[in-house]
């Protein structure tokens, strides 16, 4: 099998990839293109594609790219770091992800993937460090405490999960006040990965959207424009088969900006899945 039919049989093989609607569109040796058609479904309001998507995207672009890399026998591949920058809005247009490989090791690379239009409008860049298992089991990870276990998730809360992306994922805020919140992703056949696991693109979109969400119980609603800058994450192993918990807390703010931590674990037993910051961005 030639190595792009390869990733072609792969990418069809998780469950995620063809919820958003992603296709592979060339490879070579050291970089691949992926296309994303426009798609109701990836947006917020105004169709605008939801940042949780953009993450997405460029994961499944690192991980396409270092599984040609390292071989078939790499899998599972995840992405153990992950930086999102926002560049700009793509608003009812089809985005394409170009991969490049910066580095190749023994187990993991380092990849650079940027995020554009059919017009060459930039929409985010990436910077992923992706390791392959080859097989071998993922080590015990650590637990969390969670947070203060109150419920109340404001004015926004309920309209979150109403929103295309949100309502497709299955995103639940149970709390939104106090400059924390807290957001549930159920465990759906449709967010899985090829291994059957949540998949790490679900995991970043649902950290994007409480990071933002801990900036909004912060200010409440109001006639504002919103948007996230950037993301850091770190996903510890290949996320499990079951639904997870998020809970972001905002860390400081001034006028405009607010700095987000968000904690990713299984909503069964609290272990750690990912965790990283959300920049976001509130103006009058």
């Amino acid at each position: 099998m030639s190595l792009e039919n390869e990733l072609e049989a792969w990418l069809q093989a998780t469950p995620y990839v063809g919820k958003l609607g992603l296709c592979l569109e060339r490879v070579t040796a050291d970089s691949l293109r992926l296309r994303l058609p426009f798609c109701e479904q990836n947006t917020n309001p105004g169709q605008a594609l939801h940042g949780g998507v953009a993450a997405s995207v460029a994961s499944i672009a690192g991980q396409a790219l270092t599984r040609a890399t390292l071989g078939v026998e790499a899998a599972p591949c995840h992405t153990t770091a992950i930086q999102v920058s926002y560049l700009a809005a793509a608003i009812g247009e089809d985005v394409f992800a170009d991969a490049r490989l910066l580095r190749r090791g023994k187990e993991i690379c380092f990849v650079d993937v940027s995020l554009e239009t059919a017009e060459g409008k930039p929409i985010a860049h990436t910077l992923n460090t992706v390791r392959g298992w080859f097989g071998a089991a993922a080590e015990a990870r650590p637990k969390i405490t969670g947070d203060h276990g109150h419920s109340d998730p404001g004015k926004m809360g309920p309209h979150i999960g109403r929103m295309p992306f949100t309502q497709a994922l299955g995103l639940y805020v149970e709390h939104m006040a106090e400059a924390s919140s807290r957001i549930t992703l159920p465990y759906l056949d449709s967010n899985a990965s090829s291994d059957a696991g949540v998949h790490e693109g679900a995991v970043l979109a649902l950290l994007d959207t409480t990071g933002a969400m801990a900036s909004w119980a912060e200010t409440g609603p109001g006639p504002y424009k919103a948007s996230t800058p950037s993301l850091q994450a770190q996903i510890l192993g290949p996320p499990p088969a079951e639904g997870l918990v998020a809970f972001g807390r905002l860390i400081a703010r001034d006028q405009t900006t607010f700095w987000a931590a968000v904690d990713v674990a299984t909503s069964t037993d609290m272990t750690l899945v990912a965790r990283g910051t959300v920049l976001y961005r509130i103006l009058t």
